[in-house]
C-alpha cells in the first residue's frame, strides 16, 4: 500500500483539525469526516475535469517568515494563515499537512448560489416527470445551496430531447448541466469514447460520434453517475419513483466476479439492479447484462410447483417420492456453481447421509478482462472449499454418461444444471431416475420423476466465494413463489427423512457455526458478521488449479489459465 494512502495528515475544516490520509483528494477527505463539499463533475473513480465550480471552497495554509522560514504567529501565538485571494475548487486539491480550508463561509456561500444560478439558468422545470426526481443532486443542491429564487425572466434555450444515444440510454439534453462524467466514463473507463459535447456555450450538447453509438455493455453505468436526469435507462424509465424503492445489498451471478449490487425493489416487485461500490471487487460499476438478471424471477419457464411423475403434489409426497428414488440404486449428485455456500454444504451433508458421487459442470464462457470472467459461475470456489470437489470440474458430465451407459447408475439428483445441455442424452436419461431442483425449466425437466422448484437468488439469502476467493453474502430481496422453500430447508427435510432425525430448516447462521468448524479457510466465520465489502479467504491450498479465469479490474491469475479438467469424487 502506497504511503500517500497510509500517512495521516492534520488538515483544519471550518476550525476543526482533522486527521486524514496524506494526499488525498479534499472532496473525499472531507466527506470522510463528515463535511458535504457538493459537487457534480467529480467522481472518485474519474479523473478530475473541475468545470462545475460547485465544489469551491476558501483555502490557506500557515505563513512562513521568508527570511527564517518559521512559521509566522498572530497576536494570540497561534499560526497565521495565508488565505488564497480567490476560492479553489477542492476536487483539484488534495490534503496536505497544515491545509486550512472554509466550507461554510460567506464568500463560499456566495460561490455555491452562483454556480447554482448558472446551471439552473437554462434547465427545464421537468422535476415531476424526470425519473432522477429523488435522486437528483441538482434537486438536492438547489435545495441546500441555492438562492432559492430565480432572476432569470428570459426565454430558456431548446435541446433535443429523448435522444436515443444507444439501446439502453437515452438523452434528454435540455437536463444536461455538461459535467462530462459520462464523456470520461467511455474514455478511461470503458476505453470506447463516443461520447462528446458539440456546439459553444449554453448551446452545447452531448452528443455521440457520427456513425457511433452507446452500445458497450457497460453503458448504463453513464446512467447511474449522472448527478442529474440527463441520461435514463430505457429499461427502468418511467417505471417507478425511486423514494418508493428500496435498496438491498446483494451479488450479481453473470460470472465468478461477484460484483456487487443493489437490487430496488417495492412490494415485492424488482424494478433495477445497479451497482454497489466495492474498491476490491467492481469499483462503482458492472455489466448492463448483469442488470437484467431479475427478469428470471418473472420468467415464463419458472417452476412454481412440485411434480411427481408430471403430476402436481404436495412437498411431503414430493420429498418422499426423491427418499423412495435414493433407494433404488447407485446415486449420483450433480452440483452447480450456482449453488450458494450453504446450499453446497447441505448437500455434501445428503451425499454424506446418501452415498453417491458428486459430479460438478464447469460453465465456461468468453470473458471481457473487466467485470465478466470466463467462469460463468459465482461459486464454484465455493465448491472447492465445502468439500463437493477436488479441483477443477468438467465442462461435461462425460463420467456420468459413462456410468449411465453401464447401467451403473440408477438415481440422478441435478441441482439447477441441465444435464441434457452437459451431454447427457434423454435417452440416458430415462435409464435412470432424474430428480431436479430448479427454478427454471430447461431441456431435461420433462424427463424428471420428481421436480422441485427452487428460489432465485433474490428469493434466499445466502454467501457465495468469487473469483478472488472473496467470500461475500446476498440478502433476500423479494418473496418467493407461494410453497416455496430454499433448496436448504428441502435438503434438510431430506436428509431428516433419509436419517430418521426431525428435520428443521437450518438457518444461515447455524449453517456457518457448521461450517467454520469444519472448514479450515472459514474458521472463525460468522454470517451476520460477513462484511458488505467481503471477506477474502486463504486461497493457499488451490493456487495451483488452472482456473480459467484470465486479468481482471481486479483479480490477478495465481496459476497460468487453462481449459477445464475432470475432477470428481
Amino acid at each position: 500500500m502506497a504511503d500517500s494512502e497510509t500517512k495521516q495528515v492534520t488538515i483544519n475544516i471550518d476550525g476543526v483539525e482533522h486527521r486524514v490520509p496524506d494526499g488525498l483528494n479534499l472532496v473525499d477527505a472531507c466527506e470522510g469526516v463528515g463535511v458535504e463539499i457538493p459537487h457534480y463533475c467529480y467522481h472518485p473513480k474519474l479523473s478530475v475535469a473541475g468545470n462545475c465550480r460547485m465544489c469551491l471552497v476558501e483555502m490557506g495554509m500557515p505563513m512562513r517568515d521568508r527570511a527564517t522560514g518559521e512559521p509566522v504567529l498572530d497576536d494570540a501565538g497561534a499560526p497565521k494563515i495565508g488565505w488564497m485571494p480567490k476560492p479553489a475548487i477542492a476536487c483539484a486539491s488534495k490534503a496536505m499537512p497544515g491545509l486550512h480550508i472554509k466550507t461554510k463561509s460567506d464568500l463560499t456561500k456566495e460561490c455555491r448560489e452562483g454556480v447554482m444560478e448558472f446551471l439552473l439558468v437554462n434547465h427545464p422545470l421537468d422535476c415531476p416527470i424526470c425519473d432522477q426526481a429523488g435522486e437528483c443532486r441538482l434537486q438536492e443542491f438547489a435545495t441546500d445551496y441555492g438562492r432559492g429564487f430565480s432572476r432569470f425572466v428570459e426565454e430558456k434555450n431548446v435541446k433535443p430531447k429523448r435522444t436515443k444515444l444507444g439501446p439502453r440510454v437515452i438523452l434528454d439534453d435540455e437536463r444536461c448541466i455538461l459535467c462530462s462524467r459520462c464523456v470520461r466514463f467511455c474514455e478511461e473507463i470503458d476505453e470506447n469514447p463516443v461520447l462528446g459535447f458539440t456546439e459553444r456555450g449554453s448551446h452545447s450538447t452531448l452528443s455521440c460520434f457520427p456513425g457511433k453509438q452507446l452500445d458497450s455493455n457497460y453503458s448504463l453505468n453513464t446512467v447511474d453517475i449522472c448527478p442529474v436526469g440527463a441520461l435514463t435507462s430505457t429499461d427502468f424509465r418511467f417505471k417507478m419513483r425511486v423514494w418508493f424503492l428500496k435498496p438491498t445489498p446483494s451479488i450479481c451471478t453473470e460470472s465468478s466476479v461477484g460484483v456487487n449490487t443493489e437490487v430496488w425493489t417495492r412490494e415485492g416487485k424488482i424494478y433495477r439492479i445497479t451497482p454497489r461500490r466495492n474498491d476490491a471487487v467492481n469499483d462503482t460499476w458492472m455489466t448492463d447484462s448483469g442488470r437484467s438478471l431479475y427478469q428470471q424471477v418473472e420468467a415464463e419457464n419458472r417452476m412454481k410447483s412440485f411434480r411427481v411423475d408430471g403430476n402436481k403434489a404436495s412437498l411431503g409426497e414430493a420429498v418422499q417420492r426423491v427418499r423412495e428414488l435414493l433407494t433404488v440404486g447407485p446415486v449420483a449428485y450433480v452440483a452447480s456453481g450456482h449453488m450458494s455456500v450453504e446450499d453446497q454444504w447441505m448437500l455434501r451433508k445428503l451425499a454424506e447421509a446418501e452415498p453417491g458421487a458428486i459430479h460438478f459442470v464447469y460453465h465456461t464462457g468468453e470473458g471481457d478482462g473487466r467485470l465478466i470472467s470466463k467462469d460463468k459461475t459465482p461459486n464454484l470456489r465455493g465448491g472447492l472449499l465445502t468439500g463437493l470437489i477436488k479441483g477443477i470440474p468438467d465442462a461435461h458430465l462425460h463420467s456420468l454418461r459413462d456410468k449411465l451407459e453401464a447401467g451403473e447408475i440408477k438415481t440422478i439428483v441435478s441441482f439447477g444444471e441441465d444435464i441434457v445441455k452437459a451431454g447427457i442424452s434423454p435417452e440416458l436419461i430415462k435409464k435412470a431416475n432424474l430428480v431436479y431442483f430448479g427454478a427454471l425449466r430447461d431441456d431435461c425437466t420433462d424427463y424428471a420423476k420428481v421436480l422441485l422448484p427452487a428460489l432465485t437468488v433474490f428469493e434466499r439469502s445466502g454467501s457465495f466465494v468469487n473469483q478472488q476467493f472473496r467470500l461475500q453474502k446476498f440478502s433476500q430481496i423479494v418473496p418467493g413463489p407461494a410453497g416455496l422453500l430454499p433448496t436448504t430447508a428441502l435438503l434438510a427435510r431430506l436428509i431428516g427423512e433419509i436419517t430418521g432425525q426431525p428435520a428443521t430448516a437450518p438457518s444461515n447462521p447455524q449453517m456457518w457455526r457448521e461450517i467454520a468448524a469444519a472448514v479450515p479457510q472459514f474458521s472463525g466465520v460468522e454470517f451476520a458478521k460477513i462484511p458488505t465489502t467481503g471477506l477474502e479467504l486463504d486461497s493457499s491450498a488451490f493456487a495451483t488449479l488452472p482456473f480459467v479465469e484470465e486479468k481482471g479490474w481486479h483479480f490477478e491469475p495465481v496459476a497460468e489459465p487453462a481449459g477445464a479438467q475432470s475432477s470428481h469424487h
